[in-house]
């Protein structure tokens, strides 16, 4: 039986491990820098039916429906009054078993961890070397050596695996904007609320039944290197609420005093597509690629990814990355144009977007092409 390393437990690390379990074709080994994964964290995340399908695979419809929420609609709205734009029917690319669904990002992860034996996952495993002989050979900061078979990247957007292999190549670029993430409780609708404004935009959605709400905002920042590779500038509580006021001032919502357990990063992408010389060493999820938030597919191609990569071990074939490539091409133009339409500031070119807007949000044929290629593929 082959051995596959997993370096990360994020979701796409988990998931790929859960249909290994399932499978039982391949050993694995999950190596997690962290010494523990937080299942306390309180921030959301969106899944579209294609990855709820996925996920039902292992039995997510098992999980408690207290901890999920299920939003019909995307409501757009202009930030500086509230007033509603347009909206766009969710529903429409559900189906009975599947649906779009938010929750907290921790009760996904604590639903990956239940049928992962706990010896399988290997914590304060920080990967220094990757050595490509008749097997991977894997060192490790702690002077732990192992051999594999396989070895699959899924530990994120700031890869170690990825600049091991491609040295400063293997590095994101800044995109010129922050995310601010937080919680808001008691917000008054069950739908996603995106809020339009200057140069940034937020979107509110529920995580659970229980009234608690994400909130999650990109702002556009132009930033020197220097504050780049700052990283105590994103912890600075000074310079994050500075952030929230200045969205709070050209908003409706005093988020300043309703956003809690404010965070705040910057927001990195992938400069290319780069796949590793050797045909045993695979990039999933973020370490893959990388691109902007705005489509929110962030957690829902990570699940996917790991399921193309899964066909691909267990088949012995090697469609992976040429699959994986055309996907995340779709996705980050997607993601691309929506950053840029969703921060026009000019109040010309804004009333022009909200009349495209409110066409394109009942044009069937367009969403079909816009969405439902993603959402049901």
């Amino acid at each position: 039986m082959k051995k596959i390393a997993i370096i990360g437990a994020g979701i796409s690390g988990l998931f790929l491990a859960n249909l290994l379990e399932q499978g039982k074709s391949h050993s694995y080994k999950i190596f997690e820098k962290k010494n523990s994964l937080d299942l306390n964290e309180r921030y959301g995340i969106q899944l579209s039916v294609n990855s709820i399908n996925l996920l039902n695979e292992i039995g997510f419809q098992k999980i408690n429906v207290s901890n999920i929420c299920f939003p019909k609609k995307v409501n757009f709205l202009d930030a500086k009054n509230s007033k509603k734009i347009c909206d766009i029917d969710l529903s429409q690319f559900n189906n009975q078993s599947n649906r779009y669904t938010t929750l907290k990002r921790s009760k996904l992860i604590e639903f990956l961890l239940e049928n992962i034996p706990k010896e399988k996952i290997v914590y304060n495993s920080d990967l220094v070397d990757i050595k490509d002989q008749d097997k991977l050979a894997l060192s490790f900061r702690d002077k732990k050596n192992e051999e594999f078979d396989y070895l699959v990247a899924a530990d994120g957007v700031y890869s170690k695996t990825k600049q091991i292999l491609f040295k400063k190549d293997g590095l994101p670029k800044y995109f010129n904007s922050i995310a601010l993430r937080g919680n808001i409780e008691n917000f008054e609708n069950f739908d996603i609320s995106l809020y339009l404004g200057p140069n940034f935009h937020f979107v509110i959605y529920p995580i659970n039944q229980n009234k608690e709400f994400n909130f999650i905002s990109i702002v556009r920042k132009e930033l020197i290197e220097e504050e780049i590779s700052n990283r105590n500038l994103f912890k600075d509580n000074t310079f994050i609420n500075n952030l929230l006021k200045h969205i709070s001032s050209k908003s409706h919502l005093n988020l300043d005093k309703k956003v809690k357990e404010i965070k705040c990063f910057p927001i990195f992408v992938s400069k290319k597509f780069q796949i590793p010389k050797s045909k045993n060493i695979f990039l999933t999820g973020d370490a893959f690629y990388s691109f902007p938030p705005s489509f929110a597919q962030g957690a829902s191609q990570s699940i996917e990814g790991a399921k193309d990569l899964f066909n691909d071990l267990k088949n012995n074939s090697t469609n992976y990355y040429k699959k994986r490539i055309l996907k995340t091409k779709q996705i980050n133009s997607r993601s691309s144009f929506n950053h840029f339409a969703f921060h026009i500031s000019n109040p010309l070119n804004v009333f022009f977007r909200n009349i495209f807007l409110k066409h394109l949000s009942k044009n069937k044929r367009f969403l079909e092409n816009y969405l439902g290629k993603i959402y049901n593929n």
